[in-house]
């Protein structure tokens, strides 16, 4: 069966959903935060393996963890100080990073059970996700209404696709946040992986990884990926012990346009990714520590990376960024592909 619907841990509504594609692709998800706790592609020979960081059990989401596969939101990334100001008016919201506020705040949209329907749609197996953050909810103002629809199609892609409604203006960057690794989860850093990102600018951060405002270029620096290169090139010669950097997109448009594209030689495995965002976070999982053991084994420092599309990070606070102010009567949309392959 393309879709199987079953029960995962013992809370009450918790379910997980496995799909399969024609291709033999498996793709699990959770209604816990809608989000995805595996994801087995094949490398060159055919072998699949597992390639998202994630659990078999409810019971280590519920734990402290660094958003595993989550859906993250209703504001992706940080705001500064947790201070949003709307026409005038300032909202205090919860701060869960220091003294700022990260993916939504202390309990965003990723720590909640989501309402779940699956759907065997025209190009693959899919499910789709139904969330009410409530007025107030974390300080935001407005009562949000979210979907996000997950697709495994049958051209071995994961779509992403996520809608939100509001009846207050309010601000929303919404954002997946799987940690990959093409060698397999568990299997050691991820220093051998080549990335391309289709960016020349990005936005420099201070010490607290709160953008500073600025927009600069990525040529001549060790933030330039421009053309493939190895994750672990550069990587000790980032302050903060590793990236963990928003970059400008190059062909933003508002429709789906490329963003990333990332080899692993080894296996041969591929995953480009295209986006209807303005910006991508390249993050290469800094504070993992070894503590957490997941279903591919010790998750070790650098032991997978993200690439999260999303508004830029603080954009509240910063009006030459692109808005992420969403207000009633309009519809916020992104989409996001992730495409896997294989290399000759």
């Amino acid at each position: 069966m393309p879709i199987n619907r079953a029960a995962f841990g013992k809370s009450r509504g918790s379910e997980l959903f496995t799909l399969t594609n024609a291709n033999d692709l498996v793709l699990k998800i959770t209604n816990y935060g809608a989000r995805v706790t595996e994801l087995h592609v094949p490398d060159r020979n055919e072998e699949l393996a597992d390639i998202v960081l994630g659990f078999d059990n409810l019971e280590q989401y519920l734990a402290p963890q660094p958003y595993f596969g989550a859906t993250v939101g209703r504001v992706a990334n940080r705001i500064a100080h947790g201070n949003c100001e709307i026409d005038d008016t300032t909202h205090r919201l919860t701060v869960n990073s220091g003294s700022h506020t990260l993916h939504g705040g202390a309990i965003g949209i990723d720590r909640a059970f989501w309402t779940a329907e699956p759907h065997q749609r025209p190009d693959g197996p899919g499910v789709d996700f139904f969330h009410v953050s409530p007025d107030g909810d974390q300080g935001f103002p407005g009562n949000l209404s979210i979907i996000v629809r997950y697709t495994l199609t049958d051209a071995n892609a994961v779509r992403i696709e996520l809608e939100a409604q509001t009846d207050k203006p309010t601000p929303v960057n919404l954002s997946h946040h799987s940690y990959f690794n093409l060698a397999g989860a568990g299997r050691g850093p991820v220093y051998d992986h080549l990335l391309q990102l289709h960016a020349s600018h990005y936005t420099p951060v201070n010490a607290e990884l709160i953008p500073t405002g600025e927009i600069l270029p990525v040529a001549g620096t060790v933030m330039d990926f421009t053309n493939p290169t190895p994750i672990g090139l550069r990587i000790n010669q980032v302050p903060g012990g590793g990236y963990d950097h928003n970059y400008v997109l190059d062909h933003f448009t508002g429709k789906l346009s490329p963003a990333a594209r990332v080899e692993h030689p080894p296996t041969g495995r591929t995953m480009t990714v295209t986006t209807t965002q303005p910006g991508i976070q390249f993050y290469t999982g800094n504070f993992l520590d070894g503590t957490l053991t997941g279903v591919g084994g010790r998750y070790e420092k650098h032991g997978g990376f993200c690439l999260e599309t999303q508004h830029f990070p603080d954009s509240v606070n910063h009006p030459h960024f692109p808005s992420t102010l969403l207000r009633p009567g309009k519809t916020y949309r992104q989409t996001t592909i992730y495409s896997f392959g294989s290399m000759a």
